[in-house]
């Protein structure tokens, strides 16, 4: 279930800041201008609602041994590097909710449902939640190449199975209580 909670995020993530790079250039007369940003809140919603499951999920379950071999600091700035990464979700996440929510109308998503405008007409809301949204989205883009260059790094360089792991191929390890 991890393995799968964390592919579906990373692809809506790529994907999610893919279109919200393409979708702030488009102009008025593009046929994209308004199918695109509703596309981007719809599975922003979605996301937040897989992001939610996950991270109850992982409450419940324990993280994964680090391979065998892995030192002290890396293991430790592995685990931060994931805090911060679940932090950076949440921060897009929420960012992106009052962004279109400022004026109190709700978020169809996909026509199925909407979601309700909770907090709307906070000064100067849309600008700062469009700002947050921007650079948290950035830092996540950013965070993630470097998660997946550290991924690649320990299947290249110290062919520990870290990468085989994350792709469900072999068994995570489990800590010895010995």
């Amino acid at each position: 279930m991890s393995i799968l909670l964390h592919w579906i995020s990373a692809a809506a993530v790529v994907g999610l800041f893919a279109v919200g790079v393409y979708m702030v250039e488009l102009t008025y007369y593009d046929p994209l201008y308004n199918r695109l940003p509703s596309l981007h809140k719809s599975i922003g919603l979605l996301h937040a609602l897989v992001f939610a499951f996950w991270i109850g999920w992982r409450l419940a379950n324990p993280w994964p041994a680090p391979v065998s071999g892995t030192g002290v600091l890396e293991a430790r700035a592995a685990r931060v590097a994931k805090h911060v990464l679940y932090w950076l979700i949440a921060a897009v996440i929420v960012s992106g909710y009052l962004i279109p929510t400022a004026g109190g109308a709700p978020i169809s998503v996909f026509g199925w449902f909407d979601v309700p405008a909770i907090a709307s007409g906070l000064p100067r809301q849309e600008d700062i939640a469009g700002l947050v949204h921007r650079y948290a989205a950035y830092g996540l883009i950013a965070l993630a190449g470097l998660h997946a260059a550290a991924a690649l790094k320990h299947h290249w360089i110290d062919r520990d199975g870290t990468l085989r792991r994350m792709l469900g191929l072999s068994m995570p390890q489990t800590r010895n209580s010995n």
